[in-house]
């Protein structure tokens, strides 16, 4: 993998490292920790085609007696999803005095079908995955651009489709809007996060 990027959280006390290679879509391994809502490790894998829609994310997220994965597919007749666990995620939840996650994956992935993208919670990378199949982060201001995309929710996978817009506010920078949400955000010149304002902010090597 030829290239490496590492971001720290701004919202709570984690990170995020990941290694890809983007010369042909985009293959990427990276690793996610944070301690809320209860300290967690999460693993993924993601692959990208060269329209940068997306094809494939396994994702693993573990912690202190549980664990957790999901498997996201993109194909011709739609997304497949698969899921595994062990130790009960809930209880520990629930023990920490926060609500349950519910199950991992999506009882019906037919809700996913117009998802090109995939977001996973607290990842600034899969922010670039829009960015990138839309052109935004070297363009100029522009109209705003609505997308779906599959949301795999930390720690607990559920996984969900949300309607999310994209916008250019001029090279090098992006505004993303989430319901009532909104951020600007920095990119370099190839679309990667630099600064995600109340997440996360990349850090580069010195």
């Amino acid at each position: 993998m030829p290239k490496s990027l590492f971001w720290t959280r701004t919202d709570t006390a984690g990170s995020e490292h990941v290694v890809l290679d983007d010369r042909q879509g985009l293959t990427a391994q990276g690793v996610a920790l944070a301690v809320d809502p209860i300290p967690y490790t999460c693993r993924y894998q993601l692959t990208v085609g060269a329209d940068w829609s997306t094809n494939r994310l396994e994702v693993t997220a573990e912690g202190a007696g549980w664990s957790r994965s999901v498997r996201l597919e993109r194909g011709g007749d739609g997304w497949r999803v698969r899921t595994g666990e062990e130790g009960d995620l809930d209880a520990a939840l629930r023990a920490a005095g926060h609500p349950p996650a519910g199950l991992p994956g999506t009882d019906d992935p037919g809700r996913l079908d117009e998802a090109l993208d995939v977001d996973l919670g607290g990842s600034p990378l899969t922010n670039t995955l829009p960015v990138r199949r839309l052109d935004l982060g070297r363009a100029p201001a522009d109209q705003p651009r609505t997308v779906t995309v599959a949301w795999v929710l930390l720690p607990g996978l559920a996984v969900l489709p949300a309607e999310q817009v994209y916008s250019s506010l001029g090279p090098g920078r992006v505004r993303y809007v989430s319901d009532s949400f909104t951020a600007d955000l920095d990119v370099d010149q190839e679309g990667y996060v630099v600064r995600y304002p109340g997440l996360a902010e990349r850090i580069d090597p010195r």
